[in-house]
């Protein structure tokens, strides 16, 4: 019997899809306090010389480069939450779909698992963004881009459903879907392979902080690199002028989507234009 409850008593406690969610977004908004003015900076750079050269990026206080911080926090919930809730979830479905047992972690259906994750955080959450980018984006010592005064995230969503209705709530939706997507694709496989390759070898225990460490690192590299070409092109998608066709609709005056986006950014500042504000975003 005591040998019985010990066994139980070591195996490993599972999360469920609610607590994974509630998890994820308490994490992401302790992340988002700290990092929130390399965002601001992050935005501006990535808006600095649209489709010319020149600009640049001024510090304006703390409220400055805390700007956004509200929608921030509520986008980071919908998007990380839903980035560690339905990981699990969609693998053991995609497994079980292809026949493969729910244990099997297989490279393949984890980075189908974090990308459709992503995808469904990148929806839940791209009002948000929106509001957010805008906001960080609003210099009035320095503007850069377009500019929308805000007074508040509930601000920022009213004034453009008013303006645009439903679907200036989702502009930009499928550059944000791409975007994080890219990212989902490979953070949580990346952070697993290194993980393994740290313990298998010898190199780290698996309780060790250096373990975390090591993963995160090699987890956001590679992030950074698979998904700031799309992140630079969702700012300037969301912080685009727009206007409105005869038949109601509002379209943006710069790009008409995430490839034309890509396009003219390589053609008129050149490829590595894609990676602006990298340093910060890292």
């Amino acid at each position: 019997m005591a040998s019985r409850t010990s066994t139980k008593a070591k195996r490993p406690s599972t999360i469920n899809t609610a607590e994974g969610f509630i998890i994820g977004g308490i994490a992401a908004c302790v992340a988002v306090t700290i990092s929130n003015p390399a965002e601001v900076a992050k935005t501006r750079l990535q808006l600095q010389g649209e489709l010319a050269k020149g600009g640049g990026v001024k510090n304006e206080g703390i409220r400055g480069i805390q700007r956004g911080l509200g929608p921030a926090y509520s986008y980071q919930i919908l998007l990380n939450g839903s980035r560690l809730g339905f990981y699990e979830p969609f693998r053991l479905s995609i497994n079980k779909a292809f026949g493969f047992s729910p244990t099997d972690q297989l490279p393949a259906t984890s980075i189908a698992a974090s990308a459709a994750s992503g995808a469904v955080g990148a929806v839940l959450g791209n009002p948000l963004f929106m509001a957010k980018a805008r906001m960080q984006a609003y210099s009035p010592a320095l503007p850069v881009g377009a500019q929308h005064n805000y007074k508040s995230g509930f601000d920022a969503l009213r004034s453009i459903f008013v303006a645009q209705g439903a679907r200036g709530l989702v502009r930009g939706v499928d550059a944000a879907v791409l975007r994080t997507s890219m990212g989902s694709l490979v953070q949580l496989p990346t952070y697993n392979w290194t993980k393994n390759q740290l313990i298998s070898h010898g190199i780290s225990r698996t309780d060790s902080i250096w373990t975390y460490l090591a993963c995160s690192s090699v987890s956001g590299i590679c992030v950074l690199l698979m998904m700031q070409p799309a992140d630079t092109t969702l700012t300037r998608m969301y912080n685009q002028p727009t206007k409105q066709l005869p038949d109601g609709r509002h379209v943006g005056t710069l790009y008409k989507g995430p490839i034309d986006r890509l396009w003219k950014k390589a053609k008129t500042e050149g490829i590595m234009a894609w990676y602006k504000g990298s340093t910060a975003h890292n």
